[in-house]
């Protein structure tokens, strides 16, 4: 150790050891304590070297990484290692550091010194990570609505899709006492795919889907995503929904009403739109026994349907609440090949006093005195958008269905 007296300040020294320093005045010398020592090791010329795991360019807040310290030319040599994170600095006698990333950016660095000597290599060379929030997965469902027995492709996006993730497929359970859902892992998913695509065959039924991503040993798990819905007009024995008036367009002035029919005595009515995501009939309409009244006072395009405590998903409605003053009269739900259809014009206060217009697909094809479109057979072709149009006024364009027989 030194032992002159130098003033405040800092000094160079070029010897390896422990270092520490007092200070004093007066004569007699009155003296502070000693301050805190430190020890300065001799550079040896190994170099070492950091590597990361999951070597992905982005890693996520609560992820379980692995940082690993490699002497260069360290022969049989014991060593132990010093590692700077973003929010410590730590020691070990292994060369590999396993923990818990939290939220920020910055180095990750190590070196090695031998045991028992005052030796040790320079830093490694840094690597840089930015530490983000856990990611949340986007999933797509399509189709969107379903024709009987279609198949249903879901995606699943994740942020830095290509980094080592699987992913993990589920559909929504109701549960009717808290609003909310639980997930059961779709069959072939419980240990992930590494597809970020799933297919769904033979569904039927209206139906709500998740997925998640997850990586490395533990598993690191992003959150849920949303839920998605596959819509299904087709009535079932469970659980059915029915609207009245049965048509797809409303006026702001009409009493709309939603009533549930099925086995189950806990069940819900939803509504999904593009305003406000889900919600239940508390927030939109009232509740009377098993039905739903609507509050039509905003217009609004919406899809309802009816969840039970057992599971059941019923049928779903798409409903258009218009303030416009006149609407065009469609059915509520898919129509079946062969049967014949009607779809008509109505004004919210006055009569037709001059000619009709009703296109499909934008395509004009009625122009008279008849405010009625009457198709004898539906097909398939038929399928489509509908609109009407009288005296430089036009409905909402609503979509009708054609299903197979």
């Amino acid at each position: 150790p030194l032992t002159s007296e130098l003033s405040a300040g800092p000094i160079r020294v070029s010897e390896e050891g422990v270092y520490w320093c007092r200070g004093g005045r007066g004569e007699p010398v009155y003296y502070t304590e000693y301050s805190d020592s430190v020890t300065i090791y001799r550079n040896v010329p190994n170099k070492a070297v950091v590597t990361l795991q999951p070597n992905s360019s982005e890693i996520y807040s609560g992820e379980l990484i692995t940082l690993r310290c490699e002497i260069e030319d360290g022969g049989d040599t014991e060593w132990t290692y010093e590692w700077k994170t973003p929010s410590s600095e730590r020691h070990s006698t292994q060369n590999e550091l396993i923990f818990k990333t939290e939220s920020g950016s910055g180095d990750y660095r190590c070196k090695g010194r031998k045991k028992k000597e005052k030796s040790s290599t320079d830093w490694s060379d840094p690597i840089k990570r930015t530490v983000s929030d856990k990611p949340w997965p986007v999933l797509t469902v399509s189709p969107s609505w379903l024709s009987a027995g279609a198949s249903v492709t879901l995606n699943c996006s994740v942020k830095d899709q290509s980094a080592g993730w699987r992913f993990y497929w589920y559909k929504t359970v109701p549960k009717i006492s808290n609003n909310s859902y639980s997930y059961e892992l779709l069959p072939g998913s419980s240990s992930g795919t590494e597809q970020d695509s799933y297919i769904v065959h033979g569904q039927t039924h209206t139906a709500g889907y998740v997925c998640r991503a997850g990586r490395g040993d533990p598993v690191y798990y992003t959150d849920y995503s949303q839920p998605k819905f596959v819509l299904s007009a087709d009535f079932h024995s469970s659980a059915s929904l029915t609207v009245s008036p049965y048509r797809a367009q409303h006026f702001t002035s009409d009493s709309v009403s939603l009533s549930y029919e099925g086995n189950s005595t806990e069940w819900r009515v939803k509504r999904l739109s593009k305003n406000i995501y889900l919600s239940n009939c508390i927030f939109w309409g009232k509740m009377n026994g098993s039905t739903c009244k609507l509050n039509t006072k905003w217009h609004n395009d919406a899809v309802f349907w009816c969840e039970s405590g057992s599971g059941e998903f019923s049928n779903a409605v798409n409903i258009t609440i218009q303030d416009k003053n006149m609407i065009l009269l469609s059915p509520a739900r898919p129509v079946t090949e062969g049967d014949s259809v009607s779809l008509s014009c109505k004004l919210r206060r006055q009569t037709f006093d001059s000619i009709v217009f009703f296109y499909h697909n934008e395509k004009l094809i009625q122009n008279d005195s008849r405010w009625e479109l009457n198709i004898s057979a539906v097909s398939k072709s038929d399928e489509g958008f509908y609109k009407c149009q009288h005296s430089g006024q036009e409905s909402a364009q609503s979509w009708m269905s054609v299903q197979d027989q």
